[in-house]
């Protein structure tokens, strides 16, 4: 099917913005088009860029929409987005040069290369500090600022006071002072500034032309810029409903943990440029860099049930069908390395909060179709294993079909998150039935959970069922008193 006539445009803070722009290296959108620019108009997304790597070349590389509202300015293939966290990945390789020129060792505490840490500090590795295991309290204070208003040397000796979060090794908690201390010790042993290590060694060989390191306050030519849907309304953050221009500061010394600009197209160069040998001589320097760290209990930790491990600044996709190593970037950019697909997809926006790691397996099943949603991709086993009864004999026996699933295997057993999860995603795919069913069920396998019946009484009220929703609504703040979002859902359903 074609979309040579198709026209899509959607509204932002006032102003119509092609969801497609002008600037793109084919002219007909193709279904991958299509799906994006429904992504940026449910999500507000201004700006994207999207590139696709596949047997080591680049197949797709496309910009869409908007780079600067305020003076509506089309996005180009020359736009700049910033990476956010996703610099650690760079880190990550800079660590592992460094390591293939026997110049440090991963295992090896940070104490061999820093002077004057406090001494429960000391036997921490490098290791543990790329792979966000090492218990160190943040330089970055509760409003995600960093300690003494970015000042590099009191920044510096408040986190040395501070004191250890856990013990090395006993969980996953994301910490930016470890690539910090990364930074130094980079600085140290290349006798080079760790910002120029990085041009040189890796943005340099990759042909990286527009790449570079800054923030909000340095003039960068074809700025994508920031943006969010966060505000401030009577000293409350909430969501607004169009976007907000954001303004975010990574200090030269903080650098190591964010701070590079890019664009998509010179991601996927950099990508290829590593699995090619161009940055990593030995394959085992790769499969280091790559590999999830185990906890003392040996389990792996990461952010979520998605990015649910992390290796050597590269947060994983650890999962038994398309495993994938998924760097991710302030909510707002994301790249997956499909590890057994030869597929790498890079997506770039500037809106804080769209959180592309979410839609990028879905880009990825327009190769892979196995891994479109609506397949069941992305779900656990055990829903899998429901999803693949409920097909056959209908979601509305979801009650009778646990049963007897469960009959035949005492350990199957749907986890409350697990079935919330599936039912708000078959709710975003207009699965409204079936999502219905779905957290149906999750209330009743779990009647003593205020978040069940707070999910239920949603899908209800947006089924137009309120005399539902209401009672749906009163069990959960019966369960959980505190629980605002059902409180206020009673009084606005109450009053109409």
């Amino acid at each position: 099917m074609g979309f040579k006539q198709l026209t899509v445009t959607f509204l932002i803070s006032g102003m119509l913005i092609p969801a497609l722009s002008k600037a793109q290296n084919s002219d007909q959108p193709d279904s991958i088009d299509v799906f994006v620019a429904q992504k940026m108009q449910q999500q507000h997304i201004p700006a994207l860029q999207l590139a696709v790597v596949r047997h080591g070349q680049l197949i797709k590389q496309k910009t869409y929409g908007t780079a600067n509202l305020e003076n509506s300015i089309p996005a180009t293939d020359q736009s700049i987005f910033s990476i956010n966290s996703i610099t650690k990945a760079f880190t990550g390789v800079a660590v592992m040069q460094l390591a293939e020129e026997g110049k440090l060792k991963i295992t090896d505490p940070i104490s061999l290369y820093i002077d004057s840490l406090p001494a429960y500090w000391q036997k921490i590795t490098l290791q543990q500090v790329l792979t966000n295991t090492s218990g160190l309290p943040d330089i970055l204070d509760d409003n995600e600022q960093v300690l003494e208003n970015a000042n590099e040397y009191r920044a510096w000796e408040k986190v040395k006071t501070l004191p250890l979060e856990f013990n090395a090794g006993e969980k996953f908690s994301y910490n930016q002072t470890g690539y910090v201390i990364l930074g130094k010790i980079i600085t140290k042993l290349s006798g080079v500034h760790f910002t120029k290590f990085i041009e040189e060694r890796q943005f340099k060989p990759a042909g990286m032309q527009l790449t570079r390191f800054g923030d909000s306050y340095d003039v960068i030519q074809n700025s994508a810029g920031a943006y969010t849907m966060k505000k401030f309304v009577n000293g409350r953050m909430v969501r607004g409903n169009s976007p907000g221009t954001a303004y975010i500061q990574f200090p030269l010394f903080f650098r190591t943990a964010a701070g590079i600009l890019s664009t998509s197209k010179d991601m996927a160069q950099w990508l290829i440029a590593l699995q090619d040998g161009k940055l990593l001589k030995d394959e085992k320097s790769i499969a280091a860099l790559w590999t999830p760290a185990v906890l003392n209990n040996g389990k792996i930790g990461g952010f979520d049930q998605l990015t649910n491990g992390y290796a050597l600044g590269w947060p994983t996709v650890t999962r038994a069908d398309h495993p994938a190593v998924g760097p991710v970037g302030g909510g707002r950019s994301a790249l997956f390395v499909y590890l057994k697909d030869d597929l790498s997809i890079v997506v770039l926006t500037n809106l804080l909060g769209a959180n592309p790691e979410r839609f990028i397996d879905e880009i990825g099943a327009y190769y892979i179709p196995e891994m479109h949603e609506t397949n069941g991709f992305g779900l656990s086993p055990v829903i899998r294993k429901l999803r693949a009864a409920l097909l056959k004999q209908g979601f509305d026996k979801s009650v009778t079909v646990v049963a007897e699933l469960k009959k035949k295997d005492p350990a199957f057993s749907p986890g409350e998150d697990e079935l919330n999860g599936w039912g708000y995603k078959l709710l975003s795919q207009k699965e409204t039935a079936k999502a219905l069913a779905i957290l149906k069920l999750n209330s009743v396998l779990y009647p003593q959970s205020a978040n069940t019946h707070d999910s239920l009484g949603e899908v209800l009220e947006i089924m137009g069922d309120y005399k539902g929703a209401l009672v749906s609504y009163k069990k959960s703040l019966a369960l959980n008193p505190k629980n605002t979002n059902a409180l206020n859902r009673i009084k606005a359903l109450s009053g109409s």
